[in-house]
């Protein structure tokens, strides 16, 4: 943990964006409001080709910008961004997300009292703030076969918010869409893979993390609004293709234990996945899990190098808090769970 004191604590939220004026129109200026007093407000523009940067500095001369002249990507995007921005806590936040009160500070303080290097706060659905977001809710777990789900979102079942999720615990992963994270962590770590261009980045992380010894929570107490699919929607093939071949990735990377038998597992049911797309007419889809598993083969050997570093890395100490040793597609698809709170996860003691 840093040795910064809470006075001299210098917090940035950085908000990468790319062709994203919409949104910046809509959603910054709540933002700014429940923001400023406690932290730097920055733009980065990932090689955006609309007119981003000359509204923010007609409108919103108090905002820092910052141009990265092309598109890096998400996770290369905000390693090149962070590397700019000098603060002790950085805050990456997606430019559709609405802030409707005080939060840098609330989040802040239970990530000092519980020793936390990496939150995100409880995410809710902006179109309906009574329910669960789909891109991290009250926090996000990982099951045994590398299948990532949420506290108060089971593949496409959200839940109603209520006193449940709103609780501060201790996770597996937090939302990328409102990530705090020490700096000291990041550069522990290395940043995000860029690798990986977007999604499932911050999953990558919190797992390098959570094996070098660090904690990861979600703060249930303080909540923030998000649209979700601003840049890519879920019907978008390509999405479909990043989800599938980072999932591989991240899975081979971080999880210990025999690689060739779990990525075997985790690949057959990929492969029943995609013939169930298939049978929907969604023929897009099916490709894009295919192209996924030879992007994934290509990528093979940088992984398996990563793998070894990370490896000589790891504190053999570390506790996989959030780590679910049964399947998730097995008790929603076929025991018809639809609620994190049924599966009778084992929450850590340390929450």
């Amino acid at each position: 943990m840093s040795n910064v004191s809470h006075q001299d604590r210098r917090v940035a939220v950085v908000i990468l964006n790319w062709n994203g004026r919409v949104h910046l129109e809509r959603y910054l200026p709540s933002v700014l409001e429940h923001t400023l007093q406690d932290a730097e407000v920055w733009v980065v523009d990932n090689g955006s080709t609309d007119d981003s940067l000359a509204w923010l500095e007609s409108n919103h001369p108090e905002v820092k910008t910052l141009a990265l002249g092309c598109n890096w990507g998400f996770a290369e995007g905000y390693n090149k961004a962070l590397f700019h921005v000098d603060a002790d806590v950085h805050v990456l936040l997606n430019s559709d997300v609405r802030i409707v009160s005080r939060w840098v500070a609330p989040v802040l303080k239970v990530m000092d009292e519980r020793g936390w290097s990496v939150a995100s706060p409880l995410l809710v659905q902006d179109a309906n703030p009574s329910l669960c977001e789909h891109a991290g809710a009250a926090g996000g777990w990982m099951d045994k076969d590398g299948f990532p789900f949420c506290l108060g979102r089971l593949f496409n079942e959200v839940e109603p918010v209520d006193a449940w999720h709103q609780q501060n615990r201790e996770v597996f992963w937090a939302s990328g869409a409102a990530l705090f994270v020490r700096k000291s962590a990041w550069v522990e770590v290395g940043g995000l893979d860029g690798a990986l261009f977007a999604h499932m980045e911050e999953i990558d992380l919190c797992w390098r993390l959570q094996n070098a010894g660090h904690r990861i929570g979600c703060v249930g107490q303080v909540s923030v609004q998000h649209l979700g699919g601003g840049t890519l929607q879920n019907s978008s093939p390509f999405k479909t293709y990043l989800n599938f071949r980072n999932n591989l990735i991240v899975m081979v990377k971080n999880r210990r234990g025999a690689w060739p038998l779990f990525a075997f597992r985790r690949m057959t049911l990929d492969g029943v996945a995609a013939f169930r797309m298939l049978s929907q007419g969604q023929w897009r889809q099916f490709l894009a899990v295919g192209k996924a598993h030879g992007a994934f083969y290509l990528a093979l050997p940088r992984v398996l190098r990563q793998r070894a570093m990370l490896r000589r890395l790891s504190s053999p100490k570390a506790e996989l808090v959030g780590w679910w040793s049964q399947s998730v597609i097995w008790a929603h698809f076929v025991q018809g769970v639809n609620r994190a709170r049924d599966l009778k996860l084992p929450l850590s003691e340390r929450s």
